[in-house]
């Protein structure tokens, strides 16, 4: 239990995303727990660390936090929803998700290590930061944008125990002309706020959320976190990104042999 949650830690720490996509298997594995038992104390530790993290993104006002605040108060009833229905679904249908959504995002990763970095193209953008105020120009459109962005990470947090930095961070960076650092900054502050509506909403609906074992899982993410930030600046990221797409292939291939058994 505390190896499991120091790697998530690491993984978190050194990709900036990741927690609720680990952290769901590597309970599920490591305590024969079922996906359902797994989703509510990944979800805290996947919280917890976002919070750390967003106090981070604060002290470096990075935090785009209005847009955080609409995009977790958008995801507040998805998320309600995922919850709701993840208690109704059968173990094989939520893991043929969860593996599926494995294989996407390996599948988005690995495609970004095969184009060259480039500015985001203003006109792309459906709502744009103000380069003089470093602010949100907030419109009609601006707002549908994001408050739909809040949507679906609710949702699949809610469903599956993830969403974060890979849903929020790339339809951000899609969508908007917000910088990486801000991004990532941004999608962590939401992450905690949808987070703690997530694992409330899982306890109010009957899931079983063990407390000492919760804040022993907990407390070794963080601790694996923080390690992992230290170091990450040490190692080529592209190199980083080649062993975490590894390891999502790895986990969604388990899954899907898992299923096929």
């Amino acid at each position: 239990m505390m190896l499991a949650g120091t790697l998530v830690g690491l993984v978190m720490g050194l990709t900036g995303a990741g927690g609720g996509i680990l952290a769901v298997p590597a309970l599920v594995y490591s305590q024969g727990w079922s996906m359902q038992q797994a989703m509510p104390v990944a979800l805290l530790a996947v919280t917890v660390g976002a919070m750390i993290g967003a106090i981070e993104g604060f002290s470096k006002n990075l935090v785009r936090y209005r847009a955080a605040m609409l995009m977790a108060l958008a995801g507040s009833f998805p998320t309600w929803l995922g919850v709701r229905l993840a208690q109704h679904l059968s173990q094989r249908w939520l893991m043929a998700c969860f593996a599926g959504v494995l294989l996407l995002v390996a599948l988005r990763l690995y495609w970004q290590l095969r184009i060259r970095a480039s500015d985001q193209d203003e006109k792309q953008c459906m709502a744009q930061v103000n380069a003089v105020t470093g602010r949100f120009d907030w419109t009609s459109k601006s707002i549908t944008v994001i408050a739909s962005i809040g949507s679906v990470a609710g949702l699949s947090s809610g469903l599956l125990g993830v969403g974060g930095g890979f849903i929020i961070v790339p339809m951000l960076r899609h969508f908007t002309n917000i910088s990486m650092h801000g991004a990532i900054a941004t999608s962590l502050f939401v992450i905690s706020l949808v987070g703690t509506m997530g694992v409330s909403m899982a306890v109010i609906n009957g899931a079983s959320l063990p407390l000492v074992f919760s804040a022993i899982f907990v407390a070794t993410t963080v601790a694996g976190t923080v390690a992992a930030r230290k170091i990450a600046s040490y190692l080529p990221p592209a190199a980083v990104q080649m062993v975490f797409i590894s390891l999502l292939l790895a986990v969604a291939a388990s899954m899907i042999y898992r299923i096929a058994a």
